[in-house]
């Protein structure tokens, strides 16, 4: 299953993370120590009239973007764990968390953030290990 902007949204985000990256680069805000959030307000402030504008677009096409690529892709993964009858059932509980996220601490919603993507992690990097001499296997066989 594809979306059918599925590469549109991939080439917004790296134009967005670009220019982001651009005007942090060009404002020298990171010289004078500031990161994260501090870093990019002020980097943007520094644009004048337009900045502050460009920066509430940005957040949001980039927010926006963002969960409906993470929705993408945990509901192909649902798809393929518990076939196409759990979907539905996904959509609703992905449509809640999001509810829940935009009204909770920002603490809180980076940390389960973290543990979400450590739970993604562990598998892979099981599974990785597990299949190495698979993959050493192949290599051989390709190059030799």
């Amino acid at each position: 299953m594809q979306i059918a902007g599925s590469r549109k949204l991939k080439s917004v985000c790296l134009v967005e993370c670009e220019l982001t990256g651009l005007t942090v680069v060009n404002s020298g805000g990171w010289e004078k120590g500031l990161g994260g959030v501090k870093l990019a307000k002020y980097a943007f402030s520094v644009i004048p009239t337009f900045g502050p504008g460009i920066l509430t677009f940005g957040l949001f096409t980039f927010v926006f973007s963002t969960i409906l690529g993470w929705s993408y892709y945990s509901e192909d993964a649902v798809e393929y764990l518990f076939g196409l009858k759990a979907v539905r059932l996904y959509r609703y509980l992905w449509v809640v968390c999001v509810m829940i996220g935009s009204l909770a601490s920002l603490e809180m919603v980076w940390t389960f953030a973290d543990i979400a993507n450590a739970l993604m992690a562990v598998p892979n990097l099981i599974s990785l290990i597990a299949l190495t001499p698979v993959v050493v296997a192949e290599t051989r066989r390709y190059l030799g």
